[in-house]
């Protein structure tokens, strides 16, 4: 299923592959979101794309909080982010592209449909590299997908500093937008399992 938003598409497309790429032992490593470990931050993925979907079409939100992770690994991993992808990707699929602003779930709660849909895309993106980088997977943001999210970032972060995302760390001369986009997100593009 796709949602007809292509940077929607391809962040789903890279969580896609992250997940379905864990290694059968890895999903209780560390990652970069330092409270969490793979599956947390899986379970935060799949929430937030679920109550992205909820917030468009009064569907239920997600079975847990997103923000509080229980760190029970799913049965089937990839199912479950498959189906919180689908639910994204089915809600998208319907918003009318000429509405003036859209329901979602990250402050202020409306924004215009792309972009909420390019938030609900950097959610999953920087959740994929979160994933990728913890357990050894090349990383999924390309240069053309991150060049896409900065703008979302610059436009939404600052609402959800200190609660969704940390503090930016300083830019470097050298960075490219990968880097940047990581960078402004509180993230190191150089994190690695300690």
């Amino acid at each position: 299923m796709t949602s007809g938003w292509t940077l929607l598409d391809h962040a789903h497309e890279a969580l896609r592959t992250v997940v379905g790429h864990v290694p059968a032992d890895a999903w209780e490593l560390p990652t970069p979101c330092a409270d969490w470990n793979v599956t947390q931050v899986l379970q935060h993925a799949a929430g937030d794309q679920i109550g992205y979907a909820a917030f468009l079409t009064g569907e239920p939100g997600p079975d847990e909080n997103p923000f509080a992770p229980s760190g029970t690994l799913p049965a089937d991993p990839v199912a479950y982010a498959e189906d919180a992808m689908g639910r994204a990707a089915r809600a998208w699929a319907g918003v009318d592209r000429a509405a003036g602003e859209v329901p979602v779930p990250m402050p202020p709660n409306k924004m215009t449909p792309e972009l909420g849909a390019g938030a609900c895309a950097m959610d999953a993106a920087v959740h994929a590299w979160d994933i990728a980088v913890a357990t050894g997977q090349p990383s999924p943001l390309t240069p053309e997908l991150a060049a896409g999210l900065l703008p979302v970032a610059r436009q939404t972060a600052e609402a959800v500093r200190g609660f969704a995302f940390g503090p930016a760390l300083a830019p470097e001369a050298a960075d490219d937008d990968i880097a940047t986009l990581l960078r402004y997100l509180g993230r190191d593009p150089h994190w690695s399992r300690p």
